[in-house]
């Protein structure tokens, strides 16, 4: 019966990967869906760590797997996986992330969602995980998933099964590719939201169902998280230079308010209504912010995520605005001298 079902080739991106790209491969070799109907290509960004080795020695470890890396010279996830994706021999493409590690029945869910839905592309929801230990570390993979943070997302805060704008770690059909072509690479961040904008844009469907599952795994400070969300929104403003309908009201309540901050704040030392504006502004926010951060604290009962949690709400929607507008400006002038936005 394994000969009816598709050939799968899973895409993975990664560069400085090493403590992670073992969980994901072996992950991935212990699925539910037949090993033989599954090819893995993993596009190595020229890592300087020991990412490339700890992938030989896996392939090397299990002969009979269908495993293989090619070079990603370009670095950026889209570079690698259209470098991955020119060696792919499946009628099904599944994008994979070094980061994520899928449960056991992931491919396997992929096929059947496709079979039932008849969308183009499928993926599912993601259970974040802490990326070290402490309070800080816990309240960033509990942020992340919260819809206070990214805007209520279904693959991360929940939701039924249904057509969405976009989910993580999709699944395509081969014949979409050659349809709307592959990943943007002057997009080298939300490269995945960008194709899959192409995609409703040229008629196609893109379904959501939460028995399609994987495990992320969360940045563990708050440096790493705040560098994290500063390119996100960075290079959102540069997909818009492309496709500037994409942007939804989630994002623009944060690329609001990092500017209204110190727009306020500047105007508040020669106009006192600015001041009493700036102070309204963050008491409505603590207060909110709060309500969120309480709620979580309260399911998980651990206090000591409330104050952690608003720190880090906090610096998700501050970063972000920023990257937004810095990415923004970035991209007008780049787009006056006549080269692309990124």
């Amino acid at each position: 019966m394994s000969e009816s079902l598709p050939r799968i080739s899973v895409l993975i991106p990664c560069r400085n990967e090493e403590r992670t790209i073992e969980q994901v491969l072996e992950a991935l070799r212990r699925q539910s869906f037949p090993a033989g109907r599954m090819e893995v290509i993993v596009a190595d960004g020229r890592s300087t760590d020991g990412t490339r080795e700890k992938i030989e020695a896996y392939a090397g470890a299990n002969p009979g797997w269908a495993l293989r890396w090619v070079d990603n010279p370009g670095r950026s996830a889209p570079a690698g996986l259209n470098a991955a994706l020119r060696e792919a021999r499946g009628e099904i493409l599944l994008r994979m992330d070094a980061h994520a590690i899928p449960d056991p029945d992931y491919v396997e869910q992929c096929v059947k969602t496709f079979e039932r839905s008849g969308c183009d592309g499928v993926g599912g929801a993601i259970d974040i995980l802490p990326g070290g230990g402490g309070t800080v570390a816990r309240a960033i993979a509990v942020a992340v998933a919260n819809p206070f943070a990214t805007g209520g997302v279904r693959y991360r805060s929940g939701g039924a099964e249904g057509e969405v704008d976009t989910v993580p770690f999709a699944a395509f059909h081969r014949e979409v590719f050659n349809r709307v072509g592959g990943f943007n690479e002057q997009v080298p961040v939300n490269e995945d939201y960008e194709f899959n904008y192409r995609v409703r844009a040229a008629g196609g469907r893109i379904f959501f169902t939460p028995k399609i599952r994987s495990r992320y795994i969360a940045r563990g400070d708050l440096g790493s998280l705040a560098r994290q969300y500063f390119y996100y929104g960075h290079q959102k403003a540069v997909m818009l230079s492309f496709h500037p309908k994409s942007i939804r009201l989630r994002q623009w309540i944060p690329a609001l308010f990092a500017p209204s901050l110190v727009v306020l704040g500047a105007g508040a030392f020669l106009l006192p209504p600015l001041a009493i504006m700036l102070g309204l502004e963050l008491i409505v926010y603590a207060a909110v912010c709060a309500a969120f951060a309480g709620r979580e604290a309260v399911a998980r009962k651990d206090a000591a995520l409330l104050p952690a949690l608003m720190l880090v709400f906090f610096c998700i929607h501050i970063t972000w605005g920023a990257g937004f507008w810095t990415g923004a400006a970035r991209s007008l002038g780049r787009l006056a001298r006549g080269r692309p936005a990124a």
